[in-house]
């Protein structure tokens, strides 16, 4: 996979937000090589058209020999994620000119807190394939950058405390990979990636098969291998899904004392000893808000679930500022 060097500046230390994620100092920066290649293909072809495409303006002003150089600068404060896309899109853009491959010299690495004006990365090569290339790895590491922006802000409020910040399947179609990347470069934690690694029970599942009980021995008997996590709204709903043998319990849009309670029954009925047999992780989720953070970490919970870091982070503004 091709991916940024180590840093040669560090990022300033007076960025707003912390310049490493709090819980998690290293994060996992596996990104599957094919699923990136098949982003880039088809984002290339929705600006050129279908190989090998055509930038109209490009190619009628600029030599198909000139040589450039380029530095991809940030715009705004923030963290940065996506740049594990730029030596793809210049490779497929280099390819469809049958021009050589720019080289690129980063300065920042995903994860990364910046400033605004702070040069990201150098490319140097034809002129032509830093222009095509620029709006797609624009576009792909600006978005993963305001979700690693968003998901540090909520990594620095639950600084201190023992829950982490998870991210939701409500992601843009076709990004979920590089967008829970970007959760996981700003300091948050990947929860499923879709609706075949973990089972939820939610209201309708009960419903359909008649009991939280019927709905969890179901999964059990049929998909042996999976975890599973019973959606409860109330501490008795709680207390009857752990009855029922959930692994896991999401307690949605409980009001704080609520909450506080409903973890209290849920380990005075299994353990408190995190990793311990028996243990239940308990995640909060609905109507959380970086200025409840902490007070609802403080109940216990071992994770908030926030569907914002990927459905309405806005983009951290990026450029590519040719020489």
């Amino acid at each position: 996979m091709p991916s940024p060097a180590p840093s040669t500046s560090p990022a300033p230390s007076t960025s707003p937000l912390s310049p490493s994620p709090p819980t998690s100092p290293a994060f996992d920066d596996r990104l599957d090589t094919a699923w990136l290649a098949g982003v880039v293909r088809t984002a290339l072809d929705e600006d050129l058209g279908p190989e090998p495409g055509r930038d109209v303006t490009t190619q009628a002003t600029i030599a198909a020999d000139a040589e450039g150089c380029a530095d991809l600068v940030a715009r705004a404060d923030g963290v940065v994620a996506g740049l594990v896309a730029v030596d793809e899109v210049l490779a497929q853009v280099a390819a469809r000119l049958g021009a050589p491959t720019p080289t690129v010299v980063f300065v920042a690495r995903d994860g990364d807190a910046v400033r605004a004006g702070d040069v990201l990365a150098t490319l140097s090569g034809r002129t032509q394939v830093l222009l095509v290339a620029e709006r797609t790895m624009l576009n792909l590491a600006s978005r993963a950058s305001g979700v690693a922006t968003h998901t540090r802000r909520w990594a620095d409020a639950l600084a201190g405390t023992r829950a982490l910040v998870l991210d939701t399947r409500k992601t843009t179609p076709g990004l979920r990979a590089l967008e829970k990347y970007a959760v996981r470069a700003g300091g948050g934690t990947n929860k499923r990636m879709g609706l075949y690694d973990v089972a939820m029970v939610k209201d309708n599942h009960v419903v359909a098969a008649g009991s939280v009980g019927a709905a969890v021995e179901a999964v059990r008997e049929r998909f042996p291998e999976v975890a599973i996590q019973v959606e409860a709204d109330t501490t008795e709903q709680a207390l009857e899904a752990i009855d029922a043998g959930a692994d896991f319990l999401l307690l949605d849009n409980m009001p704080t004392p609520v909450l506080a309670a409903t973890v209290a029954a849920v380990r005075a009925r299994t353990t408190d000893v995190p990793d311990a047999p028996g243990y239940v992780e308990l995640e909060a989720t609905g109507n959380l808000t970086l200025d409840r953070a902490a007070e609802v970490a403080a109940t216990g919970v071992d994770h908030l679930s926030v569907g914002g870091l990927t459905h309405s982070s806005p983009i951290l503004d990026l450029a590519l500022d040719l020489r």
